[in-house]
């Protein structure tokens, strides 16, 4: 299969089809239309083999994860997801991985009425990009930049199982079948919380997507904020796997520094927890205060009342 069949066979025939499309997969660029009152959000990830993702890894997970740490950005801003293109650098044709790939790919964005509207295809090593937009509405986006002294912090869902999941991955700790089933789909599969963003939208000073460790994440509010904050580790959000199969001290290093959640970071002024309670008590996702904002700079984090001494470094990628 050349280029273009490869684009007809598996890409176009498998796009959603939005309204707001006016041209999409098959000339140089795509023609869409941005809903009237709204504002277009942009985000891009990229996943390369070795690096972001294990040589043994699954193509139907690979093809689910690119698209949903694309969405977890835009969750974290508040923004409706809307279209997707998408770069895909192959080493071979292989039409079974592609086949297995679009399956998780298209599921997802199925869920989500994400239209795959562009891209590319090359040859290459395994490489795979993605640019997601969606839409907010005016001056509603949430920033990194808008957290305030005495603001609650929140974090959604359990922190750590995707770094649980990759120390298994490599053989670093043993898990029960029904912990290390559990905690590979988090590693394999994250769940986008856009449904969380659209809803945080009038209530959250600031937000963020956990990819990089919480410490490292959060720190990034507080460092466009400029403000500071105060983390009680007996707090955080800890799944039975973690409890259950590592240390408390091994569980809350990985809750803090592992990454690779896609969990959302986000605070509100403090007279607007009832308010939030009452917005999000339909939605189906775990939310937990962990911490408050304070005005002096740097992240204090204390364990039952004490100084908490462990690593905080989070991933980076140089």
């Amino acid at each position: 299969m050349n280029e273009f069949d490869i684009i007809k066979h598996y890409f176009a025939a498998n796009a959603q089809h939005r309204a707001d499309v006016v041209h999409g997969i098959g000339d140089d660029c795509a023609i869409v239309n941005v809903p009237p009152g709204q504002e277009l959000a942009i985000t891009t990830d990229t996943m390369v083999a070795g690096v972001h993702f294990l040589e043994t890894a699954l193509p139907d997970d690979i093809g689910h994860k690119i698209l949903a740490v694309n969405l977890s950005d835009l969750a974290a801003m508040g923004a409706t997801p809307a279209w997707v293109t998408l770069a895909l650098t192959l080493p071979v044709v292989d039409q079974q991985w592609l086949q297995n790939f679009c399956a998780g790919f298209f599921t997802l964005a199925t869920r989500f009425r994400v239209q795959l509207i562009g891209g590319d295809t090359t040859r290459g090593p395994l490489s795979i990009t993605v640019q997601a937009m969606g839409f907010t509405p005016p001056q509603k986006a949430l920033l990194r930049s808008q957290a305030k002294p005495s603001d609650l912090i929140y974090v959604t869902g359990q922190l750590g199982d995707a770094g649980l999941a990759l120390a298994s991955l490599r053989h670093q700790v043993q898990l029960s079948a029904e912990h290390e089933t559990a905690v590979l789909e988090r590693f394999n599969r994250p769940e986008p919380r856009v449904t969380m963003g659209e809803h945080l939208r009038d209530i959250a000073s600031a937000a963020i997507d956990i990819s990089d460790g919480l410490a490292a994440d959060l720190g990034h509010i507080l460092k466009q904020s400029q403000v500071g904050a105060r983390l009680e580790v007996e707090r955080l959000p800890l799944s039975a796997a973690m409890l259950e199969s590592i240390p408390r001290q091994k569980a809350i290093e990985l809750a803090l520094t592992a990454g690779d959640d896609y969990e959302l970071c986000f605070t509100i002024p403090a007279h607007l927890r009832t308010e939030l309670e009452q917005t999000l008590a339909a939605i189906d996702c775990r939310y937990t205060q962990i911490g408050v904002i304070t005005a002096q700079p740097g992240l204090e984090i204390t364990e039952d009342g004490k100084k908490y001494h462990a690593p905080l470094e989070g991933y980076e990628h140089f």
